[in-house]
């Protein structure tokens, strides 16, 4: 088709391709020429296409060379590849069929995301399973830094009034069938992979994440995270290792937990509680186990709060000797938002079922679902219509292909879409 060459020319030739311009168009509003001709056009590509538009081609390309991820193909791009497992995120496929089949029902709108034609189940499971994960990787971490950079995803809900980096460090388990994953045994009969996530309070979205199996332990692995000085992290219980807590407190890492119940300990020196607070206790503490007072000899802090919500005492243990009680007990309420995104990933994206078996397919569908997740996150920040997370996912997933300004959409979905006017036969007057 005519639409079809014209994509192909900008993109052999090298200059901005349909995709680009149609997105420009969308951007700048009306062409100069669309009063002179008269023709009632749509000014907008799919929502869809909009938010393809914020992984630049150029620096995609880039990464495929970085991770020569298109070495020895044959036609299927990395590009065609990204774009299907997105959708498969965006509009919760659950199987190679379902994505194939759901973008060969929109043929004559994938010229507009860059693609040709619907890839094959085949040739998509193929390049699942042999091209690198690390380019999706690579990939969200550089999306993020830019979305970072623009300031799109909001700020910290609760206000503190230190200037320290808030972060929580946790993990969650993806359960597998071990038959279909004989790669990921987890238990005798069952099979899983872990995410461990240190989440970035500022934006409550991951600065790291690290892929295992589900039998790896967490607090053998708290140490692959580079933390940096001054940095605050909440954790729980599952990560209590008192050289590890050694090593932070000589980095100058500051940590607040709860602290074990037959933990041994003695009781240096009693502080002033707040009044009119959910602070019972504040006290500093030295460790009194052989093992335990080998690995920190140092002074910590123990600070028993009030869950008035559960009707029960949480007991905290912190290095930070000079935050006030309060502050560290609303410290650790935060570390409830990693637990939220969690929530998001597994409720919103495809992360429960997988469209591949091998290693490299399910990091790819991982990689690329948090690469939704960002998507979603900047799209409910910008938001002004109230709504949640997971509306507006399920909203997004049936409008994908419709043909309306994004942002006008997020703000009033209901509206009605342009209408994509009838191809009109001209006469010819002859004389």
């Amino acid at each position: 088709t005519l639409v079809q060459n014209r994509f192909l020319h900008s993109e052999i030739g090298g200059v901005p391709s349909y995709n680009w311009t149609l997105a420009s168009n969308s951007l700048l509003g009306a062409s100069p020429n669309a009063a002179q001709e008269g023709n009632p056009i749509v000014q907008f590509a799919s929502l869809f296409n909009q938010l393809l538009q914020h992984f630049p081609r150029t620096e995609f390309a880039a990464l495929v060379k970085k991770h020569a991820a298109e070495r020895a193909a044959k036609g299927f791009t990395c590009w065609t590849q990204f774009v299907a497992m997105l959708f498969c995120q965006l509009a919760r496929a659950d199987s190679l069929r379902e994505i194939c089949n759901g973008l060969g029902c929109c043929l004559g709108r994938l010229v507009h995301v860059g693609i040709l034609r619907a890839p094959c189940r085949s040739t998509l499971s193929y390049a699942n399973e042999h091209r690198p994960a690390a380019l999706f990787e690579d990939l969200f971490f550089t999306a993020l830094g830019r979305f970072r950079e623009q300031q799109g995803l909001g700020t910290r809900q609760h206000k503190f009034r230190f200037k320290n980096k808030l972060l929580s460090l946790d993990s969650t388990t993806i359960s597998l069938c071990l038959s279909l994953f004989p790669w990921a045994k987890f238990r005798r009969a069952k099979g899983g992979v872990k995410a461990h996530v240190l989440l970035d309070h500022d934006d409550y979205l991951p600065a790291y994440v690290l892929l295992t199996e589900a039998k790896r332990s967490d607090v053998k692995l708290a140490d692959s995270f580079r933390l940096n000085p001054g940095s605050i992290v909440a954790i729980d219980r599952g990560y209590i290792d008192y050289a590890l807590f050694a090593r932070w407190s000589m980095a100058g890492v500051f940590f607040v937990t709860r602290l074990k119940d037959n933990a041994a300990f003695e009781v240096v020196e009693e502080c002033e509680i707040p009044q009119n607070r959910n602070i019972r206790a504040d006290q500093f503490i030295r460790l009194t186990g052989a093992k335990a007072q080998a690995d920190y000899p140092e002074l910590l802090r123990r600070i028993v709060a009030w869950d008035a919500e559960n009707k029960r005492e949480i007991v905290l243990l912190t290095n930070l000797l000079e935050f006030g009680s309060t502050t560290i007990s609303d410290i650790y309420k935060e570390r409830w938002k990693i637990e939220l995104f969690f929530k998001a990933l597994k409720q919103n994206l495809t992360v429960k079922t997988f469209v591949g078996t091998s290693e490299n397919a399910l990091r790819i569908q991982i990689w690329t679902a948090l690469i939704a997740l960002l998507l979603l996150k900047w799209l409910h920040h910008l938001s002004k219509a109230n709504w949640s997370l997971s509306n507006l996912a399920s909203m997004l997933r049936l409008n994908l292909f419709t043909y309306r300004e994004l942002t006008q959409w997020i703000d009033n979905p209901m509206g009605t879409p342009p209408l994509i006017p009838a191809a009109q036969q001209l006469t010819l007057a002859l004389v």
